[in-house]
């Protein structure tokens, strides 16, 4: 079947292709495609993609796809390294009206085993290196087509896709219709699939082009330049920074892997920066780092993790500029910002008031509303809350109030003013340099080492990553277990962010009456190892 002819503007089903994310997002291109649209920053050449090739690229991709004759709405598994072209096939996903199923580069086998048998993609994309043990688990999981994809322009998917026409007709799908699955971890230890629908992204990605500024830009006749120094396999890096940069026909400094030094020498060039705090407190630390050297920048952004009020002191001391803080969730896309203008209003320490369209509550654990100020369990409404957990009716119901409001999981509270402060965490989770990781994934891993009794994972703060995971080991009877090996255990299992940094093999773990793990005793315990 032809995907280039077999559709319609509209059809009885409610799909059109003004629903199709892509569209929208080509509709913010420059009116002259022959212009840069994104450079490459740490790559031996500079390498210039024009808007003409982000077009023509994703529209090759998708032909492609199209040739596969898959099932409507399949999804495509891809754990590549950050390239331009990896961006270019997350569009044709969408061109091409299937789901796009970013997977983290640091996941190992048992984990893609999972995702994989879970989501059953019916294409799976991923580096050269590790094309042998992927397509052995992703042909145990019935996928039948498995490309490779590597950061120097190379692979079998371009190979294939060199062959199919430039131009391509995007796929009519309905506004609800899924356009990504995002794999967060969950606090049982089963990861959930978060599905985020076509509306959900392109509702948020228009609220961000106005409430950041990008609109401003576009309005005044000029261009942006966004530093893009993100990873693309979660939503800050692939749909709030990609997103923005594409809805506005703004240029991106494409930095493969985050590096200060060079990161401070682009930002003459730049006007736009988005990063987590892990990133922030990294610069600081960046001697080459002046006033003069941020002159032309419009706006910094940090997210994924809370910021320091010291990083956020710092950073408007040596620069002159205040960060602006959001908050968002995998399943939300972005949900609060401190506000664009005045740049006076940005309070630190917190994630400022919702965004336009958001509905953000505070509920005490029976359900009912707290006074405001104080602190409770926030929960979130609006067109950019997920459709629920991929094939996990049961779950998603429970994380739905009844009157249909989603329990983030994020404690915290609400001042007068409308300023959102997130206190803590009601699930234990660590955010480790803006990253989720969740105690019960590890601890399972843990607990299924030879000779282990029992486990408890807790973060503890860290100078550098914010938080990062200490893991409690208990030997069962008559046996000795050595903390080393269990890290270089662990470090051949799950993702390296994930591993914890210290491992204490100790004689029993800290419990109430009840006989539940008293967590908090133990992060007090060792909530110095990592001060300064």
């Amino acid at each position: 079947m032809n995907q280039n002819n077999h559709h319609a503007a509209h059809s009885a089903s409610g799909r059109s292709v003004a629903a199709n994310l892509y569209v929208a997002l080509r509709a913010g291109f420059p009116a002259d495609l022959a212009r840069v649209a994104i450079e490459t920053a740490d790559t031996a050449t500079p390498l210039r993609y024009r808007w003409s090739d982000l077009e023509r690229g994703s529209a090759m991709l998708a032909n492609l796809l199209g040739s596969l004759e898959l099932p409507a709405g399949s999804r495509v598994a891809v754990q590549v390294d950050k390239s331009v072209e990896a961006l270019m096939l997350y569009l044709a996903v969408l061109r091409a009206g299937h789901v796009y199923l970013p997977l983290n580069t640091a996941y190992q086998e048992a984990e893609i085993a999972y995702f994989l048998g879970n989501a059953e993609p019916a294409v799976v994309v991923c580096s050269r290196r590790n094309f042998g043990w992927v397509s052995r688990t992703a042909f145990n999981a019935g996928t039948k087509h498995v490309y490779t994809l590597d950061d120097d322009r190379t692979g079998t998917l371009l190979d294939r896709a060199a062959f199919h026409p430039d131009t391509h007709d995007p796929m009519p799908v309905a506004p609800d219709d899924l356009a990504a699955i995002l794999y967060t971890s969950g606090t049982t230890g089963r990861s959930k699939g978060a599905m985020l629908t076509h509306r959900n992204l392109l509702s948020n990605a228009q609220v961000l082009h106005e409430a950041w500024g990008w609109a401003d830009v576009v309005r005044g006749g000029g261009t942006d330049t966004l530093i893009h120094a993100l990873p693309i396999f979660h939503v800050h890096g692939l749909f709030v920074a990609s997103h923005g940069a594409l809805l506005s026909g703004s240029r991106m400094l494409w930095f493969s892997k985050f590096d200060p030094r060079a990161t401070v020498a682009r930002l003459p060039e730049a006007t736009v920066f988005m990063g987590v705090p892990t990133l922030y407190v990294r610069l600081l630390g960046e001697p080459t780092l002046t006033r003069a050297q941020c002159a032309h920048m419009r706006l910094f952004i940090s997210g994924s993790a809370p910021l320091l009020l010291e990083t956020f002191q710092q950073w408007q001391e040596r620069t002159g500029h205040t960060i602006l803080e959001r908050y968002g969730m995998s399943e939300t896309v972005m949900l609060t910002s401190n506000l664009y203008r005045p740049e006076s209003a940005r309070r630190g320490g917190t994630v400022g008031p919702p965004l336009p369209g958001v509905g953000v509550r505070v509920h005490d654990d029976k359900g009912q509303p707290v006074v405001t100020g104080e602190i409770g369990g926030i929960e979130v409404k609006g067109p950019n809350v997920f459709k629920g957990y991929w094939r996990m009716p049961e779950t998603t119901a429970d994380e739905f109030t009844n009157d249909l409001w989603f329990k983030t999981g994020d404690v915290g509270r609400i001042d007068a003013d409308g300023y959102v402060t997130i206190v803590g965490r009601s699930k234990d989770l660590i955010i480790s340099g803006g990253y989720n990781v969740y105690p019960a994934e590890i601890e399972g891993f843990i607990n299924d080492m030879p000779g282990v009794a029992e486990s408890a994972v807790v973060g503890v703060p860290h100078a550098d990553f914010g938080e990062v995971g200490v893991a409690a080991v208990v030997a069962k009877p008559g046996t000795a277990l050595d903390a080393e090996a269990i890290l270089a255990t662990l470090k051949t299992r799950i993702a390296n962010f994930k591993v914890p940094k210290r491992v204490f093999v100790v004689p029993d773990l800290p419990r109430n009456a009840m006989g539940k793990v008293q967590k908090n005793l133990l992060r007090e315990q060792h909530k110095g190892l990592f001060a300064g």
